[in-house]
């Protein structure tokens, strides 16, 4: 029996709890035998095998093909301010293992990556003193008043605000209305350091929680490349790629975004680095912009939002990548370098390197892999989770 918690049960189909052995922390819709009709959207329920046996808790989802994200493997843990603080804690101690420079000269970082530390759905990412919490399921959402209260307790004063920034990812439902909002000061916008290269961000009005900090590990790669280097970063946002190549002495940067205001907040990151005499910043789609200007970059970066978030649309954003990166290549100079990027979950690895080796074909050049590239290491992925292998990144060598 379960002598903690009081959830409500769901029960597995024979054979079905198999998933559970292997700590996949996902239970599909398919695999329930016995359910309460009346569970909410968030609710925290007990999944039971076929014979009774509790095995896990986690959150319910009405109507999902992901019917329940489990957060412990524990069926009879408790879950309260302690549970979130010592998740919270494991996952502190994991960054401050593998996270080179973390608080020295990097003060921007993933604090919490969903499954990747434990908890599907939960995102909570760090600007100095800033700690903004994103919910992806509502489980996770309704949680969030102890969430912010694990992290006040954990990191005491090294915490200035908690902005909740869930409206983006999860619809509003009747009786749950979700609503980005302070629980802990006003700031809105700050500096922060990557490698101790300086951005600007604004987890109130910017994309994500402000940054793409994902990309870290593979902006320092591109730093090794830089120097005397002309350089192309299409979907530039505000600038991540082209300002580590500045800084590490590129020849001149060119960043390209249709957004007027991701371009101004690129150009003002260069200023701040004090090296915009060799930065230019334009608005335009990044495809009209590779078809029609015909000039040659030593190092081009085409770094695409998500083209498909659903099986469905797979197909279609597999055309897109290859002509996509079928133009991009068709602007790197000979002997130059195409850093390529997919963060679609949908689009595995190999179909990735298929749809790239596609374009490769088309473009008639001879091209090397420099090497494969991945999402950083604060955006960890639980062995358990293959999914949470999104991001996808190649660099090529093209002659």
């Amino acid at each position: 029996m379960n002598t903690f918690n009081t959830f409500p049960f769901i029960t597995l189909k024979k054979g079905k709890e198999n998933t559970i052995y292997r700590k996949h922390p996902w239970i599909f819709s398919g695999a329930i035998q016995k359910m309460d009709a009346s569970l909410k959207e968030g609710q925290l329920v007990t999944i039971q095998n076929y014979e009774g046996r509790n095995l896990a808790i986690g959150f319910y989802s009405k109507g999902k093909t992901i019917a329940i994200r489990i957060i412990s493997f524990d069926p009879l843990k408790r879950i309260d301010v302690d549970f979130w603080c010592d998740n919270i804690e494991k996952a502190y101690q994991y960054r401050k293992n593998t996270v080179l420079n973390l608080d020295e000269l990097t003060t921007a970082y993933r604090l919490f990556n969903g499954e990747g530390d434990g908890v599907s759905g939960l995102i909570i990412d760090v600007y100095n003193k800033n700690f903004i919490i994103q919910a992806h399921n509502y489980g996770v959402y309704s949680s969030i008043k102890d969430i912010a209260m694990a992290l006040q307790k954990y990191f005491g004063e090294a915490l200035n605000t908690i902005y909740i920034k869930s409206k983006e990812t999860l619809p509003s439902i009747p009786n749950l209305p979700i609503e980005n909002e302070f629980l802990l000061g006003s700031i809105e916008e700050d500096w922060v350091l990557e490698n101790n290269v300086k951005f600007k961000v604004n987890w109130v009005s910017g994309q994500k929680t402000g940054f793409f900090l994902d990309q870290r590990d593979n902006r320092a790669l591109l730093a090794n490349y830089s120097k005397g280097k002309k350089v192309l970063n299409c979907f530039s946002y505000s600038g991540g790629f082209s300002i580590y190549a500045l800084c590490h002495h590129a020849q001149q940067v060119t960043s390209v975004d249709i957004s007027e205001k991701a371009i101004d907040l690129c150009v003002s990151n260069a200023i701040e680095n004090q090296v915009d005499n060799r930065h230019q910043g334009v608005v335009a789609n990044v495809l009209e912009y590779l078809k029609n200007n015909e000039e040659n970059f030593d190092i081009v970066i085409v770094d695409p939002p998500a083209f498909a978030k659903s099986i469905a649309k797979r197909h279609n954003a597999v055309q897109a990548y290859k002509r996509l990166n079928a133009l991009a290549i068709s602007r790197v100079s000979k002997g130059g370098m195409l850093f390529t990027f997919s963060c679609s979950q949908v689009i595995g690895e190999e179909l990735f390197y298929n749809t790239i080796t596609a374009a490769a074909i088309e473009s008639g050049r001879n091209i090397r892999v420099v090497r494969k590239m991945n999402q950083s290491t604060d955006h960890p992925i639980n062995i358990f989770h293959p999914e949470g292998h999104y991001l996808k990144g190649l660099i090529l060598y093209i002659d």
